[in-house]
């Protein structure tokens, strides 16, 4: 295999894991990671690090030089942020750079990691597919809409010969969150018995070593301007918080709240989080996502790539028993997923 595969964000949670797949798969990786980024995801696996910044066109383009493939999943990802614009400049302006400098060093593919944050919801409940229209009142906060105009302008290079295939992962759980994630600090708060109540919605959970081997089956088989879904299980959160417990052996939470509970404390939560530079407990983009179930269908990447996604339980045991690895988490025991008769 000629020529290195550049791959953004492979310090972080899924980045990590599709660089440990495209090792695996026999790729010269060469991960970019930003001059503060921390590379214990990377201990150990022969990935020669360059530094640079979305932000910083200069930097992509000798990052891309003599570069074959590129797969790009570094981004953004919070939930609440005080500066929108921050945000902007890196999922949409630094993934047009990225696109742009990939074009121009005629790579022959690219996979954009978007996410499932980007797609159109169903009006009743049910999963959604690549396919179903997007209501623009479901973009809610800055981060679904910074992925959605980032897919928009990877489009929009595609039809200008960016030879580059979409992937829209949805909830990954398992090992290596090492920030964690706002996902993993749920599975985290559930498995140490600080999780009192919830407010119901859905979700889709998928193993993060799925979400990898999606990228990678993507990369070998998608079609050039396409979106794959990258899902597992669609669940109600109050199953999905039930699994976990039942895995670290607490009981499950059970006080259940409602939109108009938490709106003072997400307005609360806001103004504190403004005021000292913190993450709010919640926030009203929250109270407003979870109106909608995230429920997804991976049909078209089962039935295109070969997609083959683990079992929900699968994910939680893989992350709570990493989580206590690593002296994140003490757990009195560690039930195994049951299979499915």
């Amino acid at each position: 295999m000629e020529g290195p595969t550049l791959i953004t964000g492979a310090s972080g949670f899924i980045g990590a894991a599709v660089a440990r797949a495209l090792i695996g798969r026999g790729h010269q990786v060469r991960a970019l990671l930003r001059p503060s980024a921390n590379p214990a995801n990377l201990e150990g696996l022969p990935v020669e690090i360059v530094r640079g910044d979305l932000s910083d066109p200069a930097s992509l383009a000798r990052a891309v030089s003599g570069c074959r493939y590129v797969l790009h999943l570094a981004a953004d990802y919070r939930l609440w942020v005080p500066d929108p614009e921050a945000m902007f400049r890196v999922n949409v302006a630094g993934t047009e750079a990225l696109m742009e400098a990939a074009l121009a060093a005629k790579v022959e593919r690219v996979v954009h990691c978007s996410s499932v944050a980007a797609l159109g919801l169903t009006k009743d409940g049910t999963p959604a597919d690549e396919d179903t229209p997007l209501d623009p009142a479901d973009l809610i906060g800055p981060y679904k809409r910074s992925k959605f105009e980032a897919e928009a302008r990877v489009r929009a290079l595609v039809a200008k010969g960016l030879p580059a295939v979409i992937v829209n992962p949805s909830t990954p759980v398992g090992p290596r969150d090492v920030k964690p994630t706002p996902t993993g600090q749920m599975v985290l708060d559930v498995a140490r018995g600080r999780m009192p109540g919830y407010m119901e919605t859905g979700l889709n959970v998928v193993h993060v070593e799925d979400v990898a081997e999606g990228h990678l089956l993507a990369f070998e088989r998608g079609r050039i301007g396409e979106r794959y879904i990258l899902g597992g299980d669609n669940l109600m959160l109050g199953d999905f918080f039930a699994m976990i417990a039942r895995a670290a052996g607490r009981s499950s939470p059970r006080f259940r709240v409602s939109e108009g509970m938490m709106w003072p404390l997400a307005v609360v939560s806001e103004g504190i989080a403004r005021v000292f530079g913190i993450t709010p407990l919640v926030t009203r983009d929250h109270l407003r996502m979870a109106r909608k179930k995230m429920f997804f269908s991976s049909a078209k990447a089962v039935a295109e790539l070969g997609y083959n996604p683990r079992p929900a339980e699968y994910a939680v045991r893989d992350a709570l028993a990493w989580f206590a690895e690593t002296g994140r988490l003490a757990l009195p025991k560690l039930s195994a997923p049951q299979r499915a008769a």
